[in-house]
């Protein structure tokens, strides 16, 4: 296992020195036109198998629509590549991506709900982790209410779809998903069970 630990000290230690995203919201929204089909016009997904990017932090999604781009350059190589995603970044240039997450990170996120069957575990795994199999807590990147650390690029996670967040828990686990920093996120998906991801990505959705 990678040393998590060691990682977040010396990502933390550069957050300090980190400068917000300079795009334009009101330029990202005339850009933003072919990306309602999937993500809806005001970035509140409507079918689950398709992220709300709503809200989301602007140097995320930044992040991954340079890898995106990548993904497809370089023939899925580097990056992270998307047989969907992929071909939209291509032919945007690197300040329509500032002015997408712009636009898409100051739109409000319409709140998902938690069935109560999962909150228990859910509440215990999320916020405790389980120390037995090496799993370290969610909240300690993603933080107790799910919101994520902008600079630091750990994503927001609350209110997202729960299907969503099942298939890239399963994509980390697999390894089809490898553009995370410092394979983190696969150093813990590895250990999930199907049923901790099942918990997992239902627990996270009503997070607020």
């Amino acid at each position: 296992m990678r040393n998590i630990a060691l990682s977040l000290t010396m990502l933390f230690g550069l957050v300090a020195s980190a400068h917000a995203l300079d795009g334009d919201a009101e330029a990202g929204k005339s850009k933003s036109v072919t990306c309602a089909a999937c993500h809806g016009a005001d970035g509140n997904a409507t079918l689950a198998m398709y992220p709300k990017i709503a809200g989301q932090h602007a140097e995320y999604i930044y992040k991954q629509l340079k890898e995106f781009k990548l993904g497809l350059d370089s023939g899925g190589k580097e990056g992270r590549y998307d047989v969907a995603m992929s071909p939209m970044a291509a032919p945007l240039s690197d300040q329509d991506m500032k002015d997408l997450a712009a636009y898409f990170a100051s739109q409000t996120t319409k709140p998902g709900s938690t069935p109560e069957n999962v909150v228990a575990e859910g509440q215990i795994l999320y916020r405790g982790g389980d120390m037995e199999r090496g799993i370290p807590s969610c909240q300690a990147c993603h933080g107790p209410r799910g919101v994520g650390q902008s600079l630091a690029g750990f994503p927001k996670v609350s209110s997202q779809h729960p299907e969503y967040i099942k298939a890239q828990l399963e994509k980390f686990r697999s390894g089809d998903r490898n553009n995370d920093m410092n394979g983190m996120m696969r150093d813990i998906a590895v250990k999930l069970t199907d049923k901790d991801i099942e918990i997992l990505s239902k627990y996270m959705s009503g997070l607020h």
